[in-house]
């Protein structure tokens, strides 16, 4: 699913072309996003919300940073991830513990009998750039998600990019007119590849040339070819574009118990009142790879 920017005063997508709202009605569990900019939240108060929420590793971390507006990036980031966590998982921000694996993938540690709300059951995952956080987070799976916006790359940079794709991702960019047509599609397949390395916790150790996307200008992912070592389930992406120019990708496993809804929220989570609801396009993926370099 592809959708087209909202006005800036409503900064959440519209649906793509033959989706509709969606009522979140099924019987499993929605996938929650939330992206938040940078002056969401007032420098003051994130400093004030880090110093109760955050552990000591992360105020270590926050510490570290020698350039203020990446300090600021930080809390906001991590206040985030606490927040929306805890909305869920029916726990204080503070009291919520979260580890990395040995590749340094965030993931919440199970509380005592799964948590009030099933939290051990939780996965998310964090992206930020362009002045941008975007965290998602679902139960039972797992979860990747990315955040680029088109401004922050430049010619020699999406030059790099292209390279590491497989070599029907080029050619597709390369179709495109030189200049923000073809830096929008570099960073359409960025994004998801991004997005789809993350949900298996690999990140960049999975070579982006290894597996392929087949896009569609209106209507987003048409096709999946994955890696030679996840040939036997489906995935479910998403491509959203909540505020002119910032591309969001997710990636999660699809089967059949999921509700296929995703919740949109913009802005720092208060609460779960501002989230709006969508439609998870269909499952691709699933196949045999094919030979994928040149």
């Amino acid at each position: 699913m592809t959708t087209r920017p909202a006005p800036p005063a409503t900064p959440a997508p519209i649906p793509g072309p033959g989706a509709a709202p969606a009522s979140g009605a099924g019987g499993g569990e929605p996938v929650k996003l939330w992206l938040c900019p940078n002056d969401g939240l007032p420098p003051e108060v994130a400093g004030l919300l880090a110093t109760h929420w955050l552990d000591a590793q992360e105020q270590k971390t926050a510490s570290r940073f020698l350039f203020e507006r990446d300090r600021r990036q930080y809390l906001l980031a991590h206040t985030l991830v606490r927040r929306a966590l805890a909305l869920e998982a029916g726990l204080a921000e503070a009291e919520l513990v979260i580890w990395r694996s040995a590749r340094g993938r965030p993931f919440l540690r199970p509380a005592a009998a799964g948590g009030p709300r099933g939290g051990s059951q939780l996965d998310f995952n964090l992206s930020h750039a362009g002045g941008y956080s975007l965290l998602g987070i679902v139960r039972r799976h797992r979860i990747g998600v990315d955040v680029e916006r088109l401004e922050d790359r430049d010619e020699r940079a999406i030059t790099t990019i292209v390279r590491t794709f497989a070599a029907p991702e080029r050619e597709w960019v390369a179709r495109a007119a030189a200049g923000p047509a073809r830096d929008r599609r570099a960073l359409r397949v960025w994004t998801l590849k991004e997005a789809y390395s993350k949900a298996r916790g690999l990140g960049l150790g999975l070579p982006f040339d290894a597996f392929a996307f087949t896009l569609d200008d209106e209507r987003g992912v048409r096709a999946f070819t994955p890696p030679a070592d996840d040939t036997a389930r489906p995935w479910r992406f998403v491509e959203l574009e909540p505020v002119p120019d910032v591309l969001v990708a997710v990636a999660v496993p699809a089967d059949e118990a999921q509700d296929p809804v995703l919740h949109l929220g913009y802005g720092f989570p208060w609460s779960r009142a501002a989230l709006r609801s969508f439609p998870l396009p269909q499952p691709v993926g699933g196949g045999h790879p094919s030979a994928l370099r040149c």
